[in-house]
């Protein structure tokens, strides 16, 4: 029988079947093997015990991806949520999101949480700056339960995974999309941030295609697996200017001459935010590489 882990904790792992969730160990051969399998992970189990769901899992079947933070598998569509306030957004922190997002070809949904708190009107500005790039905004108040329809809509038929810094309202979104009640906790006051309140990665079923996962917070993310020359391809406005340098597609868009994607940021046909994420992370890249070699 096929299924899906839907949850690993130690050296268990539960199975989502047709027949209903089996709690699941490996066969010794995995562990001489030292495979791990992971949250998302399609397998074959063999059935031990049928009255008390209990099953040995045989092999896995190839995955589509892999996200290494957090660990889980065959994910199609990420949720990058972030707070108009109590965390402030940070842009870079999207930037980077999008970029490893779309290096796993993930479908990708923008989601600003707290919109009750825009004072400031930054859904305007971050409509500005990410909708022409073709990534849809969805503004909530997932504790208000408002406008969360639209985003439900979009789970149907996809691994969904739901991340972006602690205190943005992961959990708290979860529960509005599902209706159910993950363990939830406060932004501190003192560090602007929300206590790490999801310690496992676990996917929540919607319906028989369809799985959300919730995943422990985090507010940084390595780029260890991109390389400097493919990091401008994960930012899509370059593209149409890529042909124009000099230097063409070899031209990284830093301090080359006659580089088209610089000129276009000066004229503001590029946003300038954007761009300085890019050359941010240009660095870390590099700075990655040299400390590992």
């Amino acid at each position: 029988m096929q299924g899906t882990i839907t949850k690993a904790i130690s050296s268990f792992y539960y199975v989502d079947t047709k027949n209903g969730l089996y709690e699941c160990k490996a066969r010794g051969v995995f562990k001489l093997k030292a495979q791990q399998f992971v949250v998302g992970d399609v397998v074959e189990i063999e059935i031990l015990d049928e009255e008390n769901k209990k099953a040995v899992i045989n092999r896995a079947l190839e995955r589509k991806n892999l996200l290494k933070r957090p660990p889980i598998a065959n994910v199609t569509q990420a949720i990058l949520l972030f707070a108009i306030k109590n965390p402030d957004p940070n842009l870079s922190l999207i930037d980077r999101f999008l970029v490893l997002a779309q290096k796993q070809d993930l479908e990708i949904i923008i989601a600003l949480n707290k919109i009750d708190l825009d004072e400031e009107n930054l859904l305007k500005t971050l409509e500005e700056i990410y909708t022409p790039l073709g990534y849809p905004i969805a503004a909530v108040s997932a504790e208000g339960r408002q406008n969360v329809e639209p985003i439900k809509k979009l789970l149907k038929n996809q691994i969904s995974i739901v991340a972006g810094p602690s205190g943005a309202g992961k959990s708290t979104l979860i529960n509005a999309l599902i209706d159910t009640e993950l363990k939830t906790g406060q932004v501190s006051e003192k560090i602007g941030r929300g206590r790490h309140t999801t310690r496992y990665v676990e996917l929540i079923q919607i319906d028989d295609s369809s799985y959300i996962a919730d995943s422990p917070g985090f507010s940084s993310i390595d780029l260890d697996e991109i390389e400097e020359k493919e990091l401008k391809e994960y930012f899509v406005e370059f593209h149409e200017y890529d042909e124009d340098c000099r230097f063409g597609a070899k031209c990284l868009h830093e301090n080359e001459p006659n580089c088209a994607v610089r000129d276009a940021v000066d004229e503001n046909k590029i946003s300038s935010q954007r761009y300085r994420s890019y050359l941010q992370l240009l660095g870390e890249i590099r700075e990655t590489k040299r400390r590992r070699y």
